[in-house]
């Protein structure tokens, strides 16, 4: 069962073949700005990211016809009542080639998974795009009407490592309640709740703990105040909360490496950021918990601040691992989880879901 899985990203496209669960050839094929510069929308990108793939197969001496499915990342598309894995529609690619949601490099996964459906019979899907949302009614309270909260986090990796705990514990993920954090240059903490994430903070948009690059959850009053302060402008103001907040406007970087450099050079201003940083993922772990009213079966740490084995997972087990045991799972294997997504479909664990469906309505 060949399986290609295609990533792509504002600069490269990771792309990866599968046979069943073993990983056969991978590649991340960059792109240079002066490739990309004769491209007005991404979507323009199309013809010449596609090409590429294909000539990635050939290096690899895989036939297109000998795909057994193409699974490509999910893009920007209307919030989805349930996660899993989708099949590629014509109205899913008329709201991505539309940016209906907003243009990012994610939207193409479709529209390339699609070209081999078209071209070569192959059927294609996409995994747990980021607009998944499972949350319950009490969970889209904000404390005003008229403010929402969204789901928006990194449903991928979430659902992966989420059902690699449940392997642990002996278990299927729908048998399981787990609070599960990926930790990257944003950081998202869900409930999951016998399979579904029925509560988690919007990891793009502000909610949470503060992270690498974004401020969290701030004081509003003092918020509401800068933002009438004269000082800044609309795009300031929003890069504060995303791209420039958080670690990188204490420190001067997103990276955590570097900030566990400086502790042990006796930084004590990077010591004190890095660990609040850890006290905050840790305080919205137990939210979390008591969304699962404490039946909390494990706790799974993912994303690239996991590989931190001296100083950010072992603060945050020390003040979580009273609630449940602690499962880290470094990093986060988009293309695997993308291809073991389409391999559920290929051998009848799971029925792909239809778009049109599964959209949520308001």
């Amino acid at each position: 069962m060949k399986i290609l899985v295609i990533n792509p990203g504002s600069t490269s496209t990771k792309v990866a073949v599968f046979n069943g669960e073993d990983l056969m050839a991978s590649k991340t094929l960059r792109h240079s700005s002066e490739e990309l510069s004769p491209f007005k929308k991404l979507t323009d990108q199309f013809e010449f990211r596609t090409r590429i793939i294909e000539g990635f197969l050939e290096e690899c001496n895989v036939n297109p016809k000998d795909l057994a499915a193409v699974v490509g990342r999910g893009g920007l598309l209307d919030p989805i009542s349930s996660g899993g894995t989708y099949k590629v529609t014509e109205d899913m690619l008329e709201d991505l080639k539309a940016g209906k949601n907003g243009e990012h490099a994610s939207n193409l996964g479709a529209l390339i998974a699609y070209q081999f459906t078209k071209s070569f019979g192959v059927p294609s899907f996409i995994v747990d795009p980021v607009v998944v949302d499972e949350m319950e009614d009490l969970a889209r309270y904000s404390g005003h009407p008229m403010f929402k909260r969204r789901s928006i986090f990194h449903a991928l990796n979430q659902k992966a490592t989420a059902r690699g705990a449940a392997e642990k514990l002996g278990k299927a993920y729908e048998e399981v309640n787990l609070v599960v954090v990926h930790m990257g240059g944003g950081i998202s903490v869900g409930a999951h709740r016998k399979g579904r994430v029925v509560n988690v903070n919007n990891a793009l948009d502000g909610d949470g703990p503060f992270t690498p690059e974004r401020s969290g959850t701030l004081p509003l009053t003092q918020l509401i105040d800068l933002c009438y302060s004269g000082k800044y402008t609309l795009d300031q103001m929003k890069k504060k909360i995303k791209g420039s907040g958080g670690m990188v406007d204490y420190l001067g970087t997103n990276d955590g490496m570097e900030v566990a450099k400086r502790i042990e050079q006796g930084d004590k201003e990077a010591l004190l950021v890095y660990k609040a940083m850890a006290y905050q993922t840790a305080k919205w772990i137990g939210k979390m918990a008591a969304v699962l009213k404490g039946q909390v079966d494990g706790i799974v740490l993912t994303g690239g601040l996991a590989y931190d084995k001296d100083y950010m997972v072992p603060w945050i087990k020390e003040m979580v691992e009273f609630i449940a045991p602690v499962f880290v799972f470094p990093g986060g294997d988009e293309e695997r989880a993308l291809a073991m997504g389409g391999l559920r479909v290929l051998k009848g664990e799971e029925t792909p879901k239809v778009y049109s469906q599964m959209k949520l309505q308001g």
